[in-house]
């Protein structure tokens, strides 16, 4: 069965991708070098890890395909570096069937890269370098302009400058494109920002950076997105990784709790849920089902290894939501 998207005026499109981006994501495009050990070395250590995997990355591009993969034209705005990772990170992503016009290419930059140690549990510890990443200005985000405009769903996160954040979600609410903000990595926000936000979609640690409520279960999760509401005009969405999603929409919480799988490793979840939840928001899902679907998408992509390698396609998602309403029902 095809898919029917729905235009910012309500009008359904027959959809394809010589309608024009649908989604558009501003944000990072990394390469992500992957071992797994059974613990941290410790200061001065040599240890010995297990397997070693080089993956496409950067939560902006997780966020693009994670979109695209449900069948959503979709287009990235980012940098990469004029070295071979950057090569491969353009053909890759145009493989995926995102638009790349707005990928720029920096002269005598490294494209960014991202160290993650997976343990056992299929925890991720990470260390950034932005590279061409910290390029990407407001001026790039200004040719973008007429992509931001005509799309009907922008996504940014904050691997990239702030102040072409910014740009980029002025830019989209002057023109009721709809903006959904992935506040990571955390750090402090201000409310000229966060006015524009429509979702705000953070986790545990990046919400208590926002709020200043330490977030440890699901009563704190409800503190931390009144404080929220109180500064973002938005849906608030709180990602509880095995616990669950809370969603705050006009006051009103709701918990929603998570589906139980054997974790593997959890690099990319919360992106695979971002870029999931916007492409079935733009079919005009009801946001609680929008939720659901997205946290199937994030389920699955945790029993696989690494970021991109592990984001389902929209056939796996919704077979895995329907599973899960079944079992519901029963």
């Amino acid at each position: 069965m095809g898919s029917q998207w729905v235009t910012k005026d309500g009008n359904p499109s027959k959809g394809g991708r010589d309608m024009g981006a649908k989604i558009v994501v501003v944000g990072s495009i990394n390469v992500d070098l992957v071992i797994h050990s059974d613990r941290l070395p410790l200061p001065g250590e040599t240890l010995k890890g297990g397997p070693f995997r080089m993956i496409s990355g950067g939560k902006g591009a997780n966020q693009a395909v994670a979109a695209a993969r449900q069948g959503v034209p979709t287009a990235l705005v980012g940098c990469v570096g004029d070295d071979s990772f950057g090569q491969q990170q353009s053909q890759h992503l145009a493989g995926e069937k995102i638009d790349i016009h707005h990928i720029s290419e920096v002269e005598n930059e490294s494209t960014g890269v991202a160290l993650i140690v997976v343990e056992p549990d299929g925890e991720n510890r990470i260390i950034l370098a932005p590279a061409a990443n910290d390029a990407l200005t407001p001026e790039m985000i200004a040719s973008a302009r007429d992509t931001i405009i005509d799309a009907d769903i922008l996504i940014c996160q904050l691997e990239t400058p702030l102040a072409t954040v910014g740009k980029a979600m002025e830019i989209a609410k002057a023109h009721q494109t709809t903006t959904i903000l992935n506040p990571a990595p955390a750090m402090p926000l201000d409310s000229e920002l966060l006015r524009f936000v429509d979702y705000l979609v953070p986790n545990e640690t990046e919400a208590e950076r926002l709020s200043g409520v330490a977030v440890t279960d699901v009563e704190t999760a409800k503190q931390a997105a009144a404080a929220l509401a109180k500064v973002c005009p938005g849906v608030i969405l709180i990602t509880m990784g095995e616990t669950g999603v809370l969603s705050c929409t006009g006051g009103r919480m709701e918990f929603t709790p998570a589906v139980r799988v054997k974790a593997v490793d959890t690099t990319a979840a919360g992106d695979t849920f971002i870029g999931t939840l916007a492409a079935f928001l733009i079919q005009k899902d009801p946001l609680d089902a929008a939720v659901r679907k997205a946290m199937s998408a994030a389920a699955i992509s945790v029993t696989q290894v690494g970021a991109q390698t592990s984001i389902p396609r929209r056939e796996a998602v919704l077979a895995f939501y329907k599973t899960l309403n079944q079992s519901r029902d029963r």
